[in-house]
């Protein structure tokens, strides 16, 4: 495993530049909070209360746990989500956290 000692502000341009460079990046708590910060509205996660993500996430889980077919639908339930425009702002719609939660849900019972 190669190393690198990188200060705090060359390692955030390395996150916006070069982020293919980086596997694991171990920090101090202050410095390793703000890079965690900067990585995740990099990703595009940040600050936004969007729930498509988290269901999103939940179904990578499911995958991930061997339940193939819970994951679809909650795929199915986010594309039948967006497909209908229920977004939130963040993402160009107009819908709260709650409208598109329940969209969501909707869409599952359907």
């Amino acid at each position: 495993m190669e190393t690198e000692s990188v200060p705090v502000d060359a390692m955030s341009a390395k996150f916006v530049l070069k982020p293919e460079d980086l596997s694991v990046v171990v920090a101090s708590n202050l410095n390793a909070d703000t890079l965690s910060d900067l990585g995740s509205a990099l990703a595009g996660s940040l600050g936004l209360a969007n729930p498509i993500g988290a269901v999103g996430s939940a179904a990578l889980m499911l995958e991930h746990f061997g339940l193939p077919g819970q994951a679809a639908r909650l795929h199915q339930a986010i594309e039948a989500t967006t497909a209908a425009g229920v977004r939130t702002r963040d993402v160009g719609g107009t819908a709260t956290t709650e409208d598109v939660t329940k969209a969501l849900i909707a869409a599952l019972d359907a």
